[in-house]
């Protein structure tokens, strides 16, 4: 069964930091290019960064870039996103996607996890 079970969100004032961490199972996770995406109310959900499957190339979102790194460790099956100067627009519920390239069907997404920033 997969799972992608994301932890880490909480409230964090402006200019704060918080770490996301997403614990995948159930597949083979070194074969799978790894995202965080995030949903604020009346958005559409939006790519946040991206990193691929053996951890050589990563991108972000012009938004993010500088304050937020996005890193995973294959032998943990784990993938993260470490986020600094947490601004108020940062505010959203994040998804962690696991996405195998080339096969549109292994497309997995967690539950998602709250992160609000806000004085």
């Amino acid at each position: 069964q997969v799972r992608l079970v994301e932890s880490g969100g909480g409230v964090v004032q402006p200019g704060g930091s918080l770490s996301l961490s997403c614990a995948a199972s159930g597949f083979t996770f070194t074969n799978y290019a790894m995202s965080w995406y995030r949903r604020t109310p009346g958005k559409e959900r939006e790519l946040v960064a991206t990193v691929t499957s053996s951890g050589d190339d990563i991108n972000y979102i012009a938004s993010v870039k500088g304050r937020f790194t996005i890193s995973r460790d294959n032998a943990e099956n784990t993938v993260y996103l470490r986020m600094n100067s947490l601004k108020p627009e940062d505010t959203a519920i994040y998804y962690c996607n696991a996405r195998r390239p080339g096969y549109l069907l292994y497309n997995y997404w967690g539950q998602g996890t709250q992160v609000t920033v806000s004085s």
